[in-house]
């Protein structure tokens, strides 16, 4: 009777363990976080092992592998616990692509790609942007552009630097360029010259506030303690860009900004320039998305742009959001529901959120 209510609350013990469910639902994004052993027959085994479910009161958890073997169980043979799992063989697989996507003269096609990773080209596709969060071909596109941003700034001429990015021909480039770069490559590579961007710094309710933007719409809203400090990384963008003050309809811009940050349910109806990466810009829109008054996670963000593992690439895209309330990065929190960093200050982001609270 004594060993009955001894397996009754071990059951219940473990039934009530979060870690319970990853086991019972074989989640491999389980994988590495967690080891579970089974008293039952000696072995300790992944979250997504797939051998037959064991009963929760012959059960234990361990953080490591190591502390499972210390307990005196034995790796099973069927998940093999004991050495890297396929997420971690995938990721190494992938950032071994990556370097040599990087390397290549010309983007290489997913043909090469799978046959350099040992996989079909359609099982490439899914594990790359399973990884990564963008596919093979975004990815190459992606590192192009960063070429292309380098090779303005050296290159002796622009078209020396659309064949030094690795572009095959003008015209698919300057398909891409405008996009990628926010102006003409010329402009770009002379820094920004002879493009005229409107600017105000004011002050609102979190402190100061720059709001910029360019022929395309708005193209940056930032918050700050110090306003000179918000004017200096505007130019820093782009150092020879002609910045000038705004005119007395800019200044009707800068009140419905000043205004979205005072009561975010009152919305923003005007034009973004938004300028990242098709993955930056995946993010984003997924970001604005987000209905005022609730909150996401990082992973929750991963998993609506169709990249569930790449929760720490969404974190670097939301991080490099220019555009304050426009695009509601706030409203992106840990997992746990506590607030995590942001750009402007995570007690801004804080009252940002308690104002979007319905009275």
């Amino acid at each position: 009777m004594k060993t009955n209510i001894s397996n009754e609350q071990r059951a219940a013990k473990v039934l009530a363990d979060a870690r319970w469910a990853a086991v019972v639902g074989r989640d491999p994004n389980a994988d590495g976080r967690f080891f579970y052993s089974v008293r039952t027959t000696g072995v300790y085994c992944r979250p997504s092992c797939p051998s037959r479910a064991a009963r929760p009161e012959n059960v234990s958890f361990y953080a490591t592998a190591a502390d499972a073997e210390e307990a005196g169980f034995r790796a099973c043979r069927r998940c093999k616990p004991d050495q890297p799992g396929l997420s971690a063989s995938h990721a190494n697989k992938v950032a071994e692509l990556c370097r040599f996507i990087e390397a290549s003269e010309h983007p290489p096609t997913l043909g090469e790609l799978a046959r350099r990773a040992g996989m079909s080209s359609f099982h490439l596709h899914r594990v790359f942007k399973a990884v990564t969060g963008v596919t093979p071909r975004a990815y190459a596109g992606a590192h192009r552009a960063r070429r292309l941003q380098q090779e303005l700034k050296r290159a002796g001429t622009v078209t020396d630097a659309i064949y030094g990015a690795g572009y095959n021909s003008a015209g698919r480039f300057y398909e891409e360029a405008d996009q990628l770069l926010g102006m003409t490559p010329t402009r770009y590579r002379s820094g920004g010259a002879g493009t005229e961007i409107q600017f105000a710094i004011g002050q609102c309710s979190l402190g100061s506030i720059l709001v910029a933007r360019s022929a395309r719409g708005l193209c940056s809203i930032m918050m700050g303690d110090d306003p000179a400090a918000l004017a200096h990384e505007l130019q820093d963008r782009f150092p020879k860009a002609q910045l000038i003050g705004g005119d007395a309809k800019f200044e009707r811009w800068v009140a419905q900004v000043v205004g979205l940050v005072e009561q975010p349910r009152l919305g923003l109806q005007l034009p973004l320039d938004v300028q990242g990466t098709a993955f930056q810009r995946r993010v984003w829109q997924a970001l604005r998305k987000i209905p005022v008054g609730r909150t996401v996670s990082y992973s929750d963000i991963a998993r609506r742009i169709g990249a569930p593992k790449s929760v720490r690439a969404v974190a670097q895209a939301i991080a490099a959001n220019k555009l304050a309330v426009a695009i509601p990065c706030h409203r992106v929190v840990r997992s746990d529901g506590s607030l995590s960093g942001y750009r402007w200050g995570v007690e801004r982001k804080r009252a940002l959120l308690d104002r979007e609270v319905p009275a």
